[in-house]
């Protein structure tokens, strides 16, 4: 479990196909700190340290990972956005991220002010009804709140320190990212369907 407040932004040192896995190996800061099979939310994917080599964690990314995220399209010496498991003593300072990615969407605007940078990102129609005005979604593991929700897409405000320490600061009209619905609207949606196939 992740709160979407990224704590450092790593570089991919090495993609090679395994078999029919991926493995990644990303460069940090805490590299050292990490315990195989500790879990790392890796622009928003959870993914599981298989070893670690000086200042670089290694983990593999099934095919299924690869297809439903932007993964597939990375390249070496890519950005990514890193965060560390939480800590039950750990402050909430985000919300409640899994790292289990619902799909991709597209930046279709980028709007840039002096105090921010509004988004407007194309969402898959299947994951709109999770997606709230003033909601929370992790867009490539950050938290962001939702500022408004459109027929096919969703809008989210960057403030600087978030533009600075994130790669979203370097999103481009066309980018593509990892999107996490809030937990909670998937469970109401679920139960919404429940209550259909009742009746």
């Amino acid at each position: 479990m992740f709160t979407g407040l990224i704590q450092e932004v790593g570089r991919i040192k090495v993609l090679k196909m395994q078999e029919k896995d991926l493995e990644i190996g990303v460069s940090c800061s805490f590299a050292g700190k990490l315990s195989l099979g500790e879990s790392v939310a890796t622009s928003g994917i959870c993914l599981t340290v298989t070893r670690v080599e000086g200042d670089t964690f290694f983990a593999y990314a099934m095919p299924e990972t690869v297809k439903l995220t932007t993964l597939g399209q990375k390249r070496l010496g890519d950005p990514l956005n890193l965060e560390r498991a939480l800590l039950p003593t750990d402050r909430l300072g985000g919300h409640l991220v899994a790292g289990h990615i619902d799909g991709t969407g597209t930046v279709t605007s980028l709007e840039d002010s002096e105090r921010w940078l509004e988004l407007q990102i194309s969402t898959p129609a299947s994951l709109l009804p999770q997606i709230a005005r003033k909601g929370s979604i992790a867009i490539d593991g950050v938290s962001l709140t939702v500022t408004a929700v459109g027929a096919d897409y969703f809008r989210v405000a960057l403030i600087p320190v978030t533009r600075d320490n994130t790669t979203l600061g370097t999103l481009q009209v066309g980018s593509k990212v990892n999107l996490e619905t809030d937990q909670i609207a998937k469970y109401v949606e679920r139960l919404l369907e429940g209550n259909k196939t009742n009746e």
